[in-house]
Parts: structure tokens; sequence; C-alpha cells
């Protein structure tokens, strides 16, 4: 699993954006500055941003780019999906696979159900983690959210691999 440039830059540019305190927000310059990246390939992220409803632009040679609705609501699993999409797409069609819509391939079925389960993995996750606890990791810390969902699975490992029988 690999996560695009397009997602790490979109994220960390709308990270930067919430948490400016300034009521025009952050212009593409000052956007470009902060995460070192050129102002061509900003414009093309904040698009993506405001095109996805999670960022307005504010008019005036002072505009920039403030966020379209409190931290609290935006969910990083739906920035992630708007700048890049979903690790394993339902739509997903082998080449090879004749057009059918039926499994003939019965390591295909396995394989496509691996990638579902982590797809559903990921998204139990991110649709728990805001843009506010990324913004606020003192007071809301994704860190804690993931430990608690990882907790589980986790301890049954855990105990595993010390012989102790798990149900």
């Amino acid at each position: 699993m690999k996560i695009t440039s397009q997602e790490e830059y979109g994220l960390r540019v709308l990270i930067r954006i919430a948490g400016c305190n300034s009521a025009a927000g952050m212009s593409i310059p000052q956007l470009s500055e902060a995460e070192g990246l050129t102002s061509h390939y900003v414009a093309k992220l904040t698009r993506l941003l405001r095109m996805a409803g999670f960022i307005n632009s504010t008019k005036g040679t002072k505009g920039g780019y403030i966020l379209a609705r409190p931290s609290t609501e935006i969910v990083i699993n739906d920035v992630l999906k708007a700048l890049g999409g979903a690790l394993f797409s339902e739509q997903f069609k082998p080449a090879n696979d004749g057009g059918l819509e039926l499994c003939t391939n019965s390591v295909d079925c396995t394989a496509r159900s691996l990638w579902q389960m982590i797809q559903f993995t990921v998204d139990q996750l991110l649709n728990q983690v805001t843009l506010h606890s990324l913004v606020n990791p003192d007071k809301d810390s994704a860190a804690r959210s993931l430990e608690a969902l990882l907790r589980p699975s986790i301890e049954k490992k855990l105990m595993k691999d010390l012989g102790v029988m798990v149900p």
C-alpha cells in the first residue's frame, strides 16, 4: 500500500489551512512556502480540496483559502478519497477477467476479498479521525484513537505469540 504524494501533500495543505488563525486564510504563495511545494502544485491541491467541499477561497488581494466547514466535521477518510481514491475499488476489474461478472478464478476471488478486508479496516480507522484531531493533537489525539481501535488486535496477537489460547 502506498500513499501518493497528492494525498500526503493535499492533507498537509489542508492541515495548514485548518491551523491558520487569519480570517483571510492562507494564500497559495504562503502554502507553497510553508510546505516547500511549487505554487503550481499547491494550486492543483487547493483546487481538488475546494471542489470536494473542504475549503473555500476568500476574495481580494489578501485572499486565500479557509475551511468550508468546522475541522470537527472533516473526516480524514473523505479527504484522502477526494485526493486519490480508495485503496481498493469495487469497480476494479482485472484486464483478463473476460468481462464476466462472476468470479471464475478462485485465486482472484481470494485476493479480492483480502483487498476488501484491508479497505474495510482502513475505512474504519480513517472514518474516526477528523481534521480537528490532526490540527489539535494534544486535545484529541489521532494516535489515541488508533491505539483504541488496534488494542484488541494487538492483545490477541500477543496472547497468541505467548501461547495463550485465543477465542
